[in-house]
């Protein structure tokens, strides 16, 4: 069964963050630059919020703010669900689920190491199960 520390080791343990005083036009032009659909928002190594292209749909453009002045951390998510390096692919899923959340930080001893996406945990999912089915293929053949 694999980890959130198994899917960071694939895919690495790069984190592009933001800091919560940054402009939210900053938060988007680096998320575009990196084609990632949320930030970490950092207070020095402290994980303080996330934000997301969902939150400047929902709290810069349906209240007309301007992206260029508001801070992150005025639309940023503050009560961030996170989960230990240990956590099985499948109960992160369900915690993402649960939530309504598509992206969890990783932490460990209360510092981020990573983040994984829903798409990550998918994929992590399906490459399992083709392993699976191939064993599964050649124990049928042999």
């Amino acid at each position: 069964m694999k980890t959130a520390l198994d899917v960071l080791n694939e895919k690495g343990t790069h984190v592009y963050s933001i800091g919560p005083d940054a402009s939210v036009l900053d938060a988007l032009r680096l998320m575009a630059e990196h084609e990632v659909g949320a930030l970490p928002v950092l207070d020095g190594d402290r994980l303080v919020g996330l934000v997301s292209e969902r939150d400047y749909a929902r709290k810069v453009i349906l209240f007309e703010r301007s992206s260029r002045t508001t801070p992150v951390r005025d639309i940023m998510m503050n009560r961030v669900t996170y989960v230990e390096p240990t956590r099985s692919v499948e109960e992160c899923m369900a915690l993402m689920t649960d939530k309504r959340v598509r992206h969890l930080p990783v932490l460990r001893d209360g510092r981020m190491i990573g983040l994984v996406s829903i798409g990550d945990l998918v994929k992590a999912i399906i490459d399992e199960q083709q392993f699976i089915i191939s064993q599964l293929e050649l124990y049928i053949a042999s």
